[in-house]
């Protein structure tokens, strides 16, 4: 009974045991649930992690800006070209004088000799392949071009394109992207050796470099050592913020561990290598190699030395606070750091340590900037590009963009700005900086922009006086007025008496008198010499004869764009144009009446090389070439006998050139346009105030035109002339030009409408021209659109700067 009792009191207390039980196996169950969905929303968390990661590597990953190129050198024998430019656009292209060339970018010069190593370069229309030369220099031009390694000498080589700027990117990031096959293994290497010394085998995270980074900076007391690997980094900076938290080091983490299951390594350190940030320039986050090793040294990524390359790796760490530019000290001593960990693992030796260690930092100015070596030059390409691209693909498609900008060209003309400027200031008497310019410097034949100068400040990226300074043209305009009077030989050839009288119109309540520059009157004068001596009364009553509105017509056929009332002012200059505009209507004349449209751009190629829009050669006749070429001849006489004649005693034996001087009322603008057999220039000289000055056409704007073109090589006029063009011998001189059956005049020194003349008397013109605005404002008040006019004479390029 007892033992009955006792059994029961067992079987009483066995529910709470069977409670326990369940109990647990609620909670193991619950456990396994929580483990489960845990896992289930790491899953999914990672699946998403996973679509992230995959969505922007494999997807447009970076912005990039566009690139402008200035034009290659080329080189060929019997070009044109001294030793001195030659080595001024190697320095140009930061090629590196040595004393035997081993690689790319490096030159030896012995006299007139060189030997160069260039750079591969892809153009537009191919690519250039490293060369390894001997160039020689005899006369004034390359003598002889050879291969130095005995293979086939090249016919002709192009040097790579010299950078100019480059359009900001979005978000004010910029890059040079690279190619895991053209970075340097010394890069490589050192970036292993100091980041993630076990890169190749990890995936994603690796303990044991956290540990060994740990040890590694408690010997050295500093942190020589990163902890996270390249891979880490590099979700860090393409994916994540910069927070330090838990959360973030561990979102960093798995995607690491998801960007190594889908990527090659080479993939990764490809990525990295162009998104790692580097420092700031301005508004301007430097990021990746290739544009560090511009913007710091001024060189491209492969001809970097094993101290150049431990300065950007140690660079890693802190781009702030290492800053080479900023912080000298800190840079160099992080520098030689890396250069031990560069031996530590043995990427250099000691030695070679050593010498890198005792070398300065090597960083240059100016590099890699994106605003440019030339922004007058480059707010020209950008009113081109505006005209044909989107402004958010200039800023992320990585176009390049090939400009017709010559370094050789533009470089003379910066060099003889302000030393003229003040030297006509000094001349008279007026404070320094007074005096302000432009200058527009074209091909004849092609209409490509070779240089401009907005401005007496080379450099200076502020109001663009050759694009859109609007100033009265003074005696410009007189050339176009006799080109429209050649083109009907049967009334005037070049030998043709002009009346050179008083001239009295009316003009509202008062009465158009104009005078000749000093006041003299010449009775009658010949058609050349009117032009030559730049008489006002000649020149007026021959527009007068063919009609105002034939010569306005003339003008907007030549190039012209603007407005131009139709109105006997016209005749002495009271017409206003941009440099740039000017520029084009004696591109006309030069290239013999063939109208070719301004442009500063070659070619547009995306990323990839493919060519996008073209911009062809649009060569359009738009006047006779006949009666262009009788006006370039007389235009020879403004420069041996005229109001250029300076000029003409400056040129040396063989060389000719045309031209015509300009000057407005009180001397308030002296212009001088220009051209060679092959380039074309204008200049403008005066005050942004729209003071008299004091200077005429051939004392000012003359005097900065023949600084810098007399130092360029120039071919002379063609000699040749047109089909139905004769020569004949007339008044005294030989080998006037005649179109066709008008030669039989010559012999009476008249012909057409005129009468005989003696020509007597001279001078500089002097404009009337329309009234300047008040206040000293330097632009002129816009004007309304010029009248619609046939299609095949518009420029649709210049037409872009005049709001049509």
């Amino acid at each position: 009974m007892t033992s009955n009792r006792r059994s029961g009191a067992r079987s009483r207390r066995r529910p709470p045991k069977r409670k326990g039980f369940r109990f647990g196996r609620v909670l193991v169950g619950w456990s396994l649930i929580l483990a489960v969905g845990a896992t289930l929303a790491v899953g999914l968390y990672g699946v998403h992690l996973d679509r992230v990661v995959r969505g922007k590597f494999e997807g447009q990953r970076w912005a990039l800006p566009a690139r402008v190129w200035a034009r290659p050198l080329e080189l060929y024998a019997g070009r044109r070209l001294s030793p001195d430019q030659f080595e001024s656009e190697l320095e140009r292209l930061n090629y590196r004088a040595v004393a035997s060339p081993q690689t790319q970018g490096q030159y030896q010069r012995l006299g007139d000799r060189f030997e160069v190593r260039t750079r591969p370069f892809r153009f537009w229309d191919g690519a250039e392949p490293e060369r390894h030369l001997n160039i020689s220099f005899a006369d004034g031009q390359v003598a002889t071009l050879t291969d130095a390694d005995g293979g086939a000498d090249p016919a002709l080589v192009r040097l790579d394109a010299m950078l100019i700027a480059s359009i900001y990117p979005t978000h004010n990031e910029d890059r040079v992207l690279v190619r895991r096959q053209d970075l340097p293994e010394l890069l490589v290497k050192t970036l292993m050796a100091v980041e993630d010394r076990n890169f190749d085998h990890h995936l994603g995270v690796d303990p044991k470099g956290i540990l060994r980074a740990a040890v590694s900076n408690f010997q050295a007391g500093a942190v020589v050592e990163g902890a996270s690997t390249l891979t880490q980094q590099l979700v860090k900076n393409f994916y994540l913020s910069a927070d330090r938290t838990f959360e973030r080091k561990i979102k960093e983490a798995y995607m690491a561990f998801l960007l190594e299951l889908h990527y090659s390594k080479d993939e990764i350190l490809e990525a990295y290598a162009n998104e790692i940030y580097l420092g700031q320039d301005g508004s301007r986050a430097i990021h990746g190699f290739g544009l560090a090793s511009q913007f710091f040294f001024n060189l491209p990524l492969s001809e970097l030395d094993a101290a150049k390359t431990a300065l950007l790796v140690g660079m890693v760490q802190a781009p702030s606070s290492l800053d080479p530019r900023r912080h000298p000290e800190a840079a160099e001593n992080r520098r030689n750091l890396v250069l031990d960990l560069m031996v530590r693992d043995g990427v250099i030796s000691e030695a070679e340590a050593a010498k890198a260690k005792r070398t300065p930092l090597g960083v240059q100015d100016g590099g890699g900037r994106p605003a440019g070596y030339y922004p007058d030059f480059i707010t020209l390409v950008r009113r081109q590009l505006q005209r044909d691209y989107r402004d958010e693909d200039l800023r992320s498609e990585g176009l390049n963009i090939f400009t017709t900008l010559d370094p050789l060209v533009q470089a003379a003309v910066e060099r003889s700005l302000p030393k003229r400027l003040a030297a006509l200031e000094k001349q008279r008497g007026m404070k320094a900086g007074t005096l302000e310019t432009a200058v527009v410097v074209t091909s004849v034949e092609q209409g490509e922009v070779l240089a401009i100068a907005g401005g007496r400040q080379p450099g200076y990226a502020g109001f663009n006086r050759a694009l859109d300074s609007v100033r009265s043209i003074g005696s410009l305009v007189k050339p176009p007025i006799y080109l429209a009077a050649l083109s009907q030989p049967d009334r005037y050839t070049l030998t043709t008496s002009l009346s050179d009288r008083p001239v009295s119109l009316p003009d509202g309540n008062k009465r158009w008198e104009p005078k000749n520059y000093d006041h003299k009157v010449n009775g009658s004068v010949q058609l050349h010499s009117a032009l030559a001596r730049s008489l006002n009364l000649a020149t007026v009553n021959l527009g007068l004869s063919i009609g105002v509105k034939n010569v306005v017509d003339t003008l907007y056929k030549m190039g012209a764009q603007r407005r131009i009332r139709v109105v006997p002012s016209v005749l002495l200059g009271a017409v206003s144009m941009s440099p740039l505009e000017v520029a084009q209507v004696y591109q006309t004349i030069a290239a013999g009446g063939y109208r070719a449209p301004l442009r500063g751009i070659r070619e547009v190629v995306d990323a990839q090389g493919r060519p996008l829009n073209r911009y062809p050669l649009a060569i359009e006749a738009v006047v006779d070439p006949k009666a262009a070429y009788l006006t370039t001849w007389a235009m020879q006489r403004v420069v041996s006998d005229g109001t250029a004649k300076w000029l003409g005693n400056q040129l040396p034996k063989g060389m000719t050139m045309a031209g015509k001087t300009g000057t407005t009322d009180e001397k308030r603008d002296s212009w001088y346009a220009g051209f060679s057999g092959d380039k074309v220039a204008v200049v403008w000289v005066g005050r942004d105030d729209y003071k008299p000055m004091g200077l005429a056409g051939g004392t000012g704007a003359l005097r900065v035109w023949g600084d810098f073109m007399l130092k360029l090589d120039n071919e002379p006029l063609p000699e040749i002339p047109p089909d139905g063009v004769v020569l004949a011998d007339a008044c005294g001189r030989k080998n006037v030009p005649y179109i066709g059956d008008s030669a039989k005049s010559a012999s009476s020194c008249g012909g057409g409408s005129g009468q005989g003349s003696r020509a007597s008397g001279g001078g500089e013109s002097v404009a009337r021209s329309e009234p300047e605005p008040a206040g000293g404002a330097v632009e002129t008040p816009p004007e309304p659109p010029p009248p619609p006019k046939p299609a095949r004479t518009e420029n649709h390029f210049m037409s872009d700067f005049f709001g049509r």
